[in-house]
């Protein structure tokens, strides 16, 4: 493939560049495309994306429908047919200037202010369209051969909220049409796996606006769900020494000054209420409550490690444009843990941690991750308490141990807490991209912000290391991945409704009222499907929508006998049996979490 450098020269394209390249050169054909349907354009930065491309464009009062994504779309085919020359070209900085301010480009003449130790800049034209560029690009217009246009948001100019919000159109490009066919098929497949959509389909959770955006509502299918979730993890943590707390939703400004959140995580915070000349935040986290509980008494190294444990209500003002059903919300709840340890503890806490998450996911099912050791930025002195030593030392700690447990894992800067370094463990879920689920941190920095002690072996006091980790990360994530792995089909202990009783008829309604009453009373959550819809319509909605794992069909054969019709979601029928035998099968799949 070749491609054309920002000083006119032309080479091969190295392979592992050919997508970079060829999404780059899509964001200026769709950019072309546009200012050709939209004279008025003006345009900001169109870069190339790990996913596809976008560019960001100030379109006035335009506003732009989905009609008018396949326009520009349409627009754009016709660009690459054309079969227009991409030639590059360099521009002193007056010349530069002078060029951008002809055509009308505000926003990167601006861009060329941030630029000022620039003194020359590219340029990458085809045909009557320019734009101000590193490159490199494809040679032609033509080499473009599979792309589409997939949707609009809005974005602020140089992330800036106090700036102008621009339109943000998205675009996904490919080496070939079968890539793209590829893609489309996977699009397809992340829809019919999208928990939001088998979250209304099962009634699990809704939102609603006059709520709030962010603020899921757990409906009694859900719930049911996430109260299995808390009751599971919860009795895991009490057989390795956890205690459980309940702590407020709602913490004083000062709080968070003495820990630090204040400075380095305002801006994800709900903002400050005023009552009775105190101010008061929604927290965002748990560590600061759990810090002052430790803090409530005197502790002795015989006490140590103490391992507080929560599934605590966190509030998080996260941009709109990032919200995602249960996956991303403003209020979740956190499987949160702080455990409070001697330095020679940590070793042995830390694998602790490390086997309680890897026993989860075994439950689970959960095969596909990747152990990341996130570190500070050093050079970044806003996001990150300043302290050297400190950092070398809680860095150095973590890693060590993680090597001598044996725990594959890369290293990434300017992926720490600002208080210090954590293993994320980031699952690829079904479809799109991987993200953390669980977490273990180390922490020499909060508990000396908060003045915590212990009183040692030799009589003094020393200062905790903390170890925070979330195993399930927040509940709501958890269950939204759960959804998704499994399109809703829930193992069997964890579905909301484990059996669906289906009379065939009004006449069959007696027996199957007390079949149904059994199972309750087995403990097994059941429903009676009392409707008079015909018994085919009765087990597709068992199993399409409400996806309950078994269906006991009952007619007059099964009330003669004392019988159930047992058939499962999946399409099978295995035939009658005693409910006495099929109330043990399902007894022992829920026991053993099958």
């Amino acid at each position: 493939m070749k491609i054309i450098y920002k000083d006119g020269t032309v080479g091969e394209c190295p392979q592992e560049e050919e997508l970079h390249v060829i999404r780059h050169t899509a964001a200026h054909i769709m950019a072309q495309a546009i200012k050709r349907l939209y004279p008025q354009a003006d345009f900001a930065f169109g870069p190339a994306t790990q996913n596809g491309f976008y560019y960001d464009v100030d379109l006035g009062d335009t506003k732009l429908t989905n009609e008018d994504l396949e326009a520009i779309e349409k627009e754009m085919k016709k660009i690459t047919k054309e079969n227009l020359p991409i030639k590059a070209f360099v521009l002193p900085r007056d010349e530069a200037r002078k060029l951008m301010e002809e055509r009308g480009e505000k926003y990167k003449v601006e861009h060329m202010e941030d630029l000022a130790d620039e003194t020359e800049f590219s340029f990458f034209q085809q045909g009557e369209y320019v734009d101000m560029c590193l490159g490199p690009h494809l040679t032609y217009t033509k080499a473009l051969k599979a792309f589409k246009v997939t949707q609009q948001s809005g974005a602020y100019w140089r992330d800036d909220s106090s700036n102008k919000m621009l339109t943000r159109i998205n675009g996904v490009a490919f080496r070939s049409a079968e890539e793209l066919e590829e893609w489309d098929r996977q699009q397809q497949e992340a829809r019919e796996r999208d928990h939001r959509k088998i979250g209304r389909e099962m009634q699990l959770f809704m939102t609603d606006d006059l709520v709030g955006k962010g603020l899921p509502m757990f409906l009694p299918n859900g719930y049911i769900v996430w109260q299995e979730l808390e009751n599971y993890i919860k009795e895991k943590e009490r057989r390795l020494g956890y205690h459980h707390v309940m702590t407020p939703c709602v913490g004083t400004v000062d709080l968070y000054k003495t820990s630090g959140h204040w400075e380095h995580y305002k801006d994800n915070m709900f903002p400050a209420m005023e009552m009775e000349g105190e101010a008061y935040v929604l927290r965002p986290m748990n560590c600061p409550h759990h810090m002052r509980i430790y803090a409530n008494r005197p502790r002795s190294y015989r006490n140590l490690p103490i391992r507080i444990g929560e599934i605590a209500h966190d509030f998080r003002y996260e941009a709109s444009g990032t919200l995602k059903g249960i996956e991303r919300g403003r209020h979740f709840c956190q499987n949160d843990a702080h455990l409070f340890v001697t330095p020679e503890q940590i070793k042995d806490e830390v694998a602790s941690v490390c086997d309680l998450i890897f026993d989860v996911y075994k439950d689970f099912n959960i095969t596909d991750y990747r152990c990341v050791l996130s570190l500070r930025d050093p050079a970044d002195k806003k996001k990150y308490h300043d302290d050297d030593e400190m950092w070398n030392n809680a860095e150095t700690a973590l890693r060590e141990v993680l090597i001598e447990l044996g725990i594959n894992f890369t290293e990434e800067i300017g992926e720490a807490a600002f208080y210090g370094p954590k293993l994320d463990v980031n699952v690829k879920p079904a479809v799109g991209a991987e993200y953390t689920l669980s977490t273990c941190q180390l922490d020499f920095c909060l508990p000396a912000r908060f003045q915590l002690t212990y009183i040692d072996r030799d009589g003094s006091e020393k200062c905790p290391v903390v170890i925070h980790r979330a195993i399930l990360g927040s509940l709501d994530r958890f269950m939204a991945y759960l959804i998704e792995e499994t399109k809703g089909r829930f193992p069997v202990w964890l579905a909301p409704v484990q059996v669906k009783v289906l009379p065939i008829s009004e006449k069959t309604l007696d027996y199957a009222s007390d079949v149904n009453e059994k199972i309750l009373d087995a403990g097994v959550r059941a429903v009676l499907d009392t409707s008079n819809e015909k018994i085919g319509y009765k087990i597709r909605q068992a199993q399409q929508e409400d996806r309950v794992p078994y269906m006991l069909v009952i007619g007059a054969k099964e009330a003669e006998a004392g019988a159930v019709a047992v058939r499962t979601r999946d399409g099978q029928d295995l035939g009658a049996m005693p409910l006495d035998a099929f109330l043990a099968k399902i007894q022992k799949e829920i026991a053993e979490k099958q």
